[in-house]
């Protein structure tokens, strides 16, 4: 399943995301800080849904309260919604 995210309060303009079942399979992250986005989204691949979640929920980026993980973490909590 594919799902795409537009991220709010943060550089990065869209996140997709795909999933089999509760695994994530690959992560893009369009805008932001490449090194930081694209390292995140190889991190959290193979990693279950769940956990990443639990990894990058609540990360703020500076003087924000949300971050690009933070995002991605929001936009990995939506996609189990409209997985099911």
């Amino acid at each position: 399943m594919e799902y795409r995210y537009t991220p709010r309060g943060v550089c990065s303009r869209e996140m997709i995301i795909e999933l089999e079942g509760d695994i994530i399979k690959n992560v893009k992250i369009i805008g932001g800080c490449a090194g930081n986005t694209v390292g995140v989204s190889k991190l959290i691949e193979g990693m279950q849904i769940d956990e990443a979640i639990k990894r990058l929920k609540g990360i703020p980026c500076g003087f924000k309260s949300t971050s690009c993980p933070d995002q991605l973490a929001i936009a990995l909590e939506e996609a189990k919604k409209h997985r099911n």
